[in-house]
């Protein structure tokens, strides 16, 4: 069957520098007056001895994320202002919602993500593009994260067909190819033009 002949039921979408734009540098350099490291060593105790993969498989609560990070950084801030930092991250969306609300009236959409309660609450408030998404496959409830074979399996069953009747998409090759092992028609995010591009080659309009 050629691509184009192929028959999606369903569609997932990243959602960090896919659906919305994040730069994690900025909550490390609002963080930087707050406490005695500099923005690079904020990255290191944070994401190099695992908190963050810990917040994002849902084995540590966000209290618990903000108690620890406040203990590494010696940071005296409380949890909501933590919060208000932590999801700083986020800025423009990069898809416009006509695009998935379009979509949604024909396909299942899944979003596929790996994130974290902090992250995910105040996207859900703030970017209204996530009302039209079927199923929310998050790595924080799944207990795995891409390219875990297992949050891949996951939704696939929310998407209810098999995954060769799914597009995927996704901004990190690594996650890209995670997917297509399990066997997602999944391409490499880049652009809305590029994304718009490959879904018109797969009759997805």
């Amino acid at each position: 069957m050629t691509q184009s002949a192929k028959r999606h039921k369903a569609l997932l979408f990243d959602l960090g520098r896919v659906l919305v734009y994040f730069d994690f540098s900025r909550a490390y350099r609002s963080l930087t007056g707050l406490c005695p490291f500099s923005e690079a060593e904020i990255a290191r105790r944070l994401h190099g001895e695992g908190l963050t993969w810990d917040l994002e498989t849902g084995r540590m609560e966000p209290r618990d994320f903000h108690a620890l990070v406040a203990k590494k950084l010696k940071l005296e801030i409380g949890y909501e202002r933590f919060c208000e930092i932590w999801t700083s991250i986020f800025t423009d969306a990069l898809l416009p919602e006509s695009l998935l609300e379009d979509l949604a009236k024909r396909y299942r959409l899944i979003l596929l993500s790996n994130t974290n309660a902090i992250h995910f609450e105040m996207i859900q408030r703030k970017y209204p593009h996530i009302r039209h998404f079927h199923e929310l496959t998050l790595s924080y409830k799944v207990g795995a994260l891409k390219p875990q074979e297992e949050i891949y399996r996951a939704a696939i069953e929310y998407a209810g067909c098999a995954p060769e009747e799914c597009f995927y998409t996704d901004d990190i090759p690594e996650f890209v190819e995670g997917g297509k092992r399990v066997g997602l028609d999944a391409v490499q995010f880049e652009s809305r033009k590029q994304l718009e591009r490959d879904l018109k080659l797969r009759g997805i309009v």
